[in-house]
């Protein structure tokens, strides 16, 4: 573990200025990254087989994540003042974690291997995607379309908010135009608008 005593520090810099929204969604998918906060999201990102970049803990909690060296990835504390300045924000939880995006599967892949799919069109709003991606997996839907539109699912606070069932739930980002379910559907499955 190494301990950060500057906000600007090359070290953290996928964590700097998280509360910008425009700068992330510019920063993150390009750069193949998201960011998870907390640590039930971030053991269950790694459960999901998704690979840290580095954590970044509040160091009053080194001990409680102690375990998040042995995967390899870079283990960063700071106090709570230095957090608060790279991120934009009070790191309350504790810690976060930068994780590698994967690839993800295509519509057709998706509908292959779901009984029960749920399609969002222009979900922009990255509170009320990570809502939908709970509720689907609450009610057993088993993968989501996503219109272009929509916000991205791996955006801090849908992952946030998903309490991390973005990992769980297999989704696709739907081509323009794209309309898989009419030609590829399950068996046994039923479309209904």
């Amino acid at each position: 573990m190494e301990l950060i005593t500057d906000p600007d520090d090359e070290r953290i810099a996928d964590y700097r200025a998280l509360t910008d929204v425009e700068l992330r969604t510019r920063w993150e998918p390009p750069h193949g990254l998201f960011i998870a906060e907390g640590e039930l999201v971030l053991r269950r990102a790694v459960r999901a087989g998704y690979r840290a970049r580095s954590y970044l803990l509040d160091e009053k909690r080194l001990d409680q994540f102690a375990d998040l060296a042995e995967g390899g990835a870079p283990v960063y504390a700071a106090s709570q003042s230095v957090l608060e300045k790279a991120t934009g924000f009070h790191v309350h939880r504790g810690v976060l974690a930068s994780f590698h995006r994967k690839e993800l599967p295509g519509a057709d892949e998706v509908l292959r291997s779901a009984r029960r799919v749920a399609i969002l069109e222009d979900v922009n709003n990255h509170t009320n995607l990570g809502a939908v991606f709970r509720g689907a997996a609450a009610l057993g839907i088993d993968g989501v379309l996503l219109s272009p539109s929509c916000a991205d699912p791996l955006y801090r606070r849908s992952v946030r908010v998903s309490m991390g069932e973005v990992f769980a739930v297999p989704y696709a980002t739907l081509a323009p135009g794209r309309r898989p379910w009419r030609r590829s559907r399950a068996p046994g499955s039923r479309c209904s608008r």
